[in-house]
């Protein structure tokens, strides 16, 4: 079967999401930061949703540990994550602008990285790394809308995990209690559960949506 046109798959999103919703959505710029159990699953389901623009950014690459929670195949072990995931996307939505950077965000680089987002998504796995860029994002970006995560770790019960809006522009999912570094384990279906809190964030701020 032929591949659909440009047109043909913005008509069908349009006719699931509306098109005003959709307009949006095409044309907005979403950076996730750190494509592990989070922001893998992040990227797939706003692929899926239409958003026009996603800046992939790690520094990783895919090793046999990620493919119990993240989205990747055996045939990408090795690759960078960032490549992995874009040739993945690109399968689901062949016309998505896709930029990836494959560094280690830090202090000195994050803004020159995160500058053309409308909004960015914390996926990072190091407790220092949330905080890092967390702390950057609300200090000298205070317009970006931040959808960050804290807490997805072990078997508790799915409905722990929740979406609070702390700020007017910062928003955080997760259960805020359960750490792996306590020693509990990540599990597909939870980190994953955390990551679509994320990703219908952020299509609830695009689509001006937002909670109280």
């Amino acid at each position: 079967m032929p591949v659909p046109t440009k047109e043909e798959l913005q008509a069908a999103l349009e006719a699931r999401h509306g098109k005003e919703r959709q307009d949006k959505w095409s044309a907005a710029t979403v950076a996730i930061c750190g494509l592990g159990g989070l922001g893998s699953n992040i990227a797939l389901s706003l692929a899926r949703a239409g958003v026009g623009h996603l800046i992939l950014i790690d520094f990783d690459r895919v090793d046999i540990t990620n493919l119990h929670r993240q989205q990747y195949m055996l045939a990408q072990l090795g690759q960078y994550k960032t490549e992995a995931l874009a040739d993945t996307l690109r399968t689901i939505s062949p016309y998505i602008r896709l930029t990836t950077i494959t560094e280690r965000v830090t202090e000195e680089n994050y803004r020159e990285f995160l500058a053309p987002a409308d909004v960015i998504c914390e996926a990072f796995d190091s407790a220092e790394a949330k905080a890092m860029l967390v702390n950057c994002v609300l200090e000298t970006m205070p317009g970006r809308y931040l959808v960050s995560a804290s807490g997805m770790a072990g078997l508790g019960q799915a409905n722990t995990i929740q979406t609070r809006r702390l700020t007017r522009h910062f928003y955080l999912c997760g259960d805020g209690v359960s750490d792996v570094n306590d020693g509990m384990c990540l599990v597909s279906s939870r980190v994953t559960l955390c990551a679509a809190h994320q990703a219908h964030a952020v299509l609830r701020i695009l689509a001006e949506e937002y909670d109280v």
